[in-house]
């Protein structure tokens, strides 16, 4: 079986240092998409934020991030919210970290020390829990045979959509370890 961590639910969290607000905000996502939504959004709820920060890991395998310092020195914020990412071992999740200057510089030392401080903040707080991989897969199926496809998809997996016409298109997801059953099942599937 094929699991991994995440958060179940956003959260936030809080660090200041020398006037300078340091607000975190981690969310669960699962699309590159969703990750810019947020923090395009977190744009907007704080237009008098000098930064928004962010890192953020997607997929099982861990393999896709990236981080961004958004004009902090070099490697002060970005990285450092990714590590905490690291620590707790998390993926399909966002932390962005938005920044209140307070007038007193605090130096690459005393960034990362914040920003490392306040995603850990909001990770102490989350629910994390651990879920299995998905598979999206599709079932092709003849209008006579709808019913009996609808109870086959909810019955091991999640229906996500359906196109109902003289052949359905029913889009599903099922469990990486449920893969091969539902592949074998008879029915017309298509990864």
């Amino acid at each position: 079986m094929s699991t991994y961590r995440t958060i179940s639910t956003s959260v936030e969290g809080f660090y200041s240092e020398k006037g300078s607000r340091f607000l975190s905000f981690a969310f669960p996502c699962e699309t590159e998409i969703e990750v810019k939504e947020h923090i395009s959004q977190l744009r907007k709820l704080h237009p008098k934020a000098v930064h928004v920060c962010s890192a953020f890991r997607l997929g099982s395998d861990k393999k896709f991030y990236r981080s961004s310092d958004d004009g902090e020195p070099a490697h002060s914020a970005g990285p450092p919210i990714l590590g905490q990412i690291e620590a707790f071992d998390l993926t399909n999740i966002l932390i962005a970290v938005v920044r209140y200057y307070g007038g007193i510089n605090l130096g690459v030392g005393g960034l990362i020390k914040a920003y490392r401080s306040a995603t850990q903040n909001a990770l102490q707080s989350a629910n994390i829990i651990e879920k299995e991989e998905m598979v999206r897969l599709s079932l092709i199926c003849d209008y006579a045979s709808l019913s009996a496809a609808l109870r086959f998809v909810k019955s091991h997996g999640n229906l996500i959509s359906q196109t109902l016409e003289n052949t359905c298109l029913l889009v599903f997801e099922v469990p990486l370890s449920n893969f091969k059953e539902v592949k074998e099942s008879g029915w017309d599937i298509n990864i």
